[in-house]
């Protein structure tokens, strides 16, 4: 089950992202989810993308492109499949849930995390 399916509305919160360039493959599964938020430059590598400005200098948080909660849940879904484990998102506010299962897997405030398991 994606982060997306078993939290639904509690990640209506403002989300921020933003790619480790040194850990991207390159294999554009970011750009098929959410290409309002990710693209492919000339050097093969992914980059966030804001209101159409590309945060295209590599260095990590510094980066980080504001998520429209209309693509937010693309956005969780494109962290989870990436080969790369380089999507990073942040949550700017992030709600308790008592789901009886725990939350791992989200983490709030200023703290990263990526929304896909390690493996």
């Amino acid at each position: 089950m994606s982060a997306s399916e078993r939290y639904g509305s509690a990640l209506a919160a403002e989300l921020r992202v933003w790619i480790d360039q040194d850990l991207c493959t390159g294999d554009g599964i970011c750009t098929d989810h959410a290409p309002a938020v990710f693209t492919i430059l000339e050097d093969g590598i992914a980059y966030c993308k804001e209101d159409g400005k590309v945060f295209n200098d590599p260095g990590g948080a510094a980066e980080l492109a504001a998520v429209p909660r209309s693509l937010e849940k693309d956005v969780i879904d494109a962290a989870a499949e990436c080969p790369g484990e380089c999507i990073f998102i942040e949550f700017a506010e992030l709600p308790e849930i008592d789901d009886g299962v725990g939350s791992s897997g989200l983490q709030s405030s200023t703290r990263a995390a990526t929304a896909a398991p390690p493996t």
